[in-house]
């Protein structure tokens, strides 16, 4: 875990050679929906140099975290689909790390 320069914690993320992602299949959607969110939080960052009205940025900061939300909700629905289900196949400590590692990603998605 890091420190961001602005004093929140950041997770590294992990570094996970599977191979293979759940997520292969549907990446240029992914990324697609990335690029949008990235425009959604460019437009943000204008709204608040240009001082808009608070409710307005508020509103848009919500439409940001919906997408975010929806982009996480979506790799973690491959995740377990894939990822996980290939490791339950296999059985034992694979298993059982691929199922911890799910129940702590969903615990910081609902945090």
């Amino acid at each position: 875990m890091t420190i961001d320069t602005h004093g929140e914690t950041a997770v590294e993320p992990l570094d996970h050679d599977h191979g293979h992602h759940g997520y292969i299949t549907d990446k240029d959607k992914y990324l697609n929906r990335l690029k949008r969110i990235e425009g959604q939080a460019r437009g943000i960052h204008k709204m608040v140099e240009d001082e808009k009205y608070c409710i307005d940025i508020l509103t848009q900061i919500s439409a940001l975290t919906s997408a975010l939300e929806a982009v996480a909700v979506g790799l973690l629905d491959d995740h377990l689909r894939h990822c996980v289900v290939d490791a339950a196949r296999l059985g034992g400590a694979e298993a059982d790390a691929k199922i911890t590692e799910a129940t702590q990603a969903i615990a910081r998605l609902v945090r």
